[in-house]
């Protein structure tokens, strides 16, 4: 009773009860957390309308594309050009396009009006779409949905814009054969894969010790040693301060003094949300320091009609958890019920050559969560793939448990298939599987995925302290 009183009373007051509307619900933005509560909104019944920015592969606050950033130039186009570095070659492929035309296609499918331009918010339930050709067209909406993603951030040095992006890393017409990477995060590591992996002279630099801050300690660790071991470059703690324009090419200067020459300098620096030209303090709507709409734990901002999913409001930014939240809001909104995203125990990975994917808490997370002692299993081998190769270069994987309840709380793999086989580790923990029940299960043979259930020797036993015991 209480669920139903929340979905039919709270969450479904708007400002304007009673009125009428050109659409249920309008979204701006047809990435993909827009575009999956916009079709699931209208497979409840609801008059939905989207817009979205005119294609282009390059982002910027007046083109875009249906598909959002993970399509056009983000995940996919990624991917592909980590299995063309991982065979050392060069790809053609078509399949933006064609995963953009699908994204049209589910939204005609499900009744949904798609409307080409730039959505802006003029009141708590009125938009306007500003078309290509400078046309102002204004519609009422009962909700309204913002799903305009973030974008990429460029630090403010001299000579910032000799630097890329990784939208246009997309887009180069030529590989680089000297290219400079700044940044630590998983942007980073994984162009810095893919440039060398096709054969280019790649320097990462970042801030921190290590790369991928907020990953485990050690698999951070491991990727790094792998970085170093295929070619790339690493200048930890280190800032560029400079970027200066000569014949030889772009002059690169660090904080430490260092010089270098790259021919294309690549700013993975992070991503800013899309909210500048939304009218969104016109409108009254919180937003944070960084740009990031404000929204309370079922995606509603303070204005009671407006809502907000995915990358814009910086809570976990990944495609996944996108379609998530906006599942959840469809079903909050149109579906009778109250849902909430539950970002317990969500897979990720770092396409790097070999990739890293985790599961659930680090091990520096669990000694900062659990109270009593966490226990860790680790297994390290030479994967079957490299005796063909003769690549020396080890796979990792770890198991993160509780000492008390015996429950797993987190595993990772730096590995071949490392992605493929966390996602039913994914499962396993989603359901909350115990150490017992991993060593219950029979393993496929041979195969790397089995060491995740014949690990049966404590790596080390750690209290809550972070000190670890020697009597395992």
């Amino acid at each position: 009773m209480a669920r139903k009183m929340l979905v039919d009373g709270d969450l479904n007051q708007t400002n304007n009860e009673g009125a009428e509307y050109d659409f249920d619900l309008f979204v701006i933005g047809a990435g993909s957390g827009g575009v999956r509560a916009a079709r699931f909104s209208a497979n409840y019944g609801a008059k939905v309308g989207i817009c979205e920015l005119p294609f282009h592969p390059i982002s910027s606050e007046v083109i875009g594309g249906v598909g959002g950033t993970c399509v056009i130039r983000g995940c996919v186009p990624k991917k592909i050009l980590v299995y063309g570095a991982t065979f050392g070659g060069e790809i053609e492929t078509d399949e933006i396009n064609r995963l953009s035309g699908i994204y049209k296609r589910l939204l005609s499918n499900a009744s949904v009006k798609l409307l080409e331009g730039e959505g802006k918010i003029v009141g708590p339930n009125k938009v306007e779409v500003t078309q290509p050709d400078g046309t102002k067209l204004s519609y009422s909406a009962k909700h309204i949905l913002i799903a305009t993603g973030s974008r990429a951030h460029r630090p403010p040095i001299p000579g910032q814009e000799l630097a890329i992006t990784s939208d246009e890393a997309l887009s180069l017409d030529d590989l680089p054969k000297r290219a400079v990477v700044f940044g630590g995060g998983y942007i980073a590591v994984e162009f810095a894969s893919i440039w060398r992996g096709l054969g280019a002279t790649v320097d990462l630099f970042y801030r921190k010790e290590l790369p991928l801050r907020g990953f485990d300690d050690e698999m951070r660790a491991v990727v790094a040693r792998n970085l170093e071991g295929r070619g790339i470059k690493l200048h930890p703690q280190t800032n560029l301060m400079e970027l200066v324009k000569t014949d030889n090419g772009i002059k690169v200067i660090t904080d430490h003094g260092g010089e270098l020459i790259a021919d294309v300098v690549l700013f993975a620096t992070g991503r800013l949300p899309n909210t500048k030209r939304l009218n969104l303090e016109a409108v009254g709507v919180e937003i944070d320091k960084t740009g990031a709409v404000k929204v309370d734990e079922y995606s509603r901002t303070n204005i009671p009609s407006i809502w907000a999913v995915g990358d814009v409001t910086n809570r976990m930014n990944l495609t996944p958890v996108a379609l998530m939240e906006g599942t959840c809001f469809a079903t909050t909104v149109f579906g009778g019920e109250s849902s909430k995203p539950d970002y317990r125990n969500i897979p990720c990975a770092v396409f790097s050559i070999p990739p890293l994917s985790i599961v659930g808490l680090s091990e520096e997370e669990a000694i900062e969560q659990v109270n009593g002692d966490v226990l860790v299993f680790t297994s390290t081998f030479n994967p079957m793939k490299n005796t063909v190769s003769g690549r020396q270069e080890k796979t990792i994987m770890k198991l993160v448990v509780d000492a008390e309840t015996d429950k797993v709380l987190g595993a990772s793999m730096c590995g071949p298939d490392a992605p493929e086989i966390m996602q039913g580790i994914a499962v396993a923990l989603k359901c909350g599987a115990t150490k017992a029940q991993f060593d219950s299960t029979v393993g496929i043979h041979p195969s790397a995925a089995e060491e995740f259930v014949t690990m049966r020797s404590v790596s080390r036993r750690v209290t809550a302290r972070g000190k670890a015991k020697t009597n395992l």
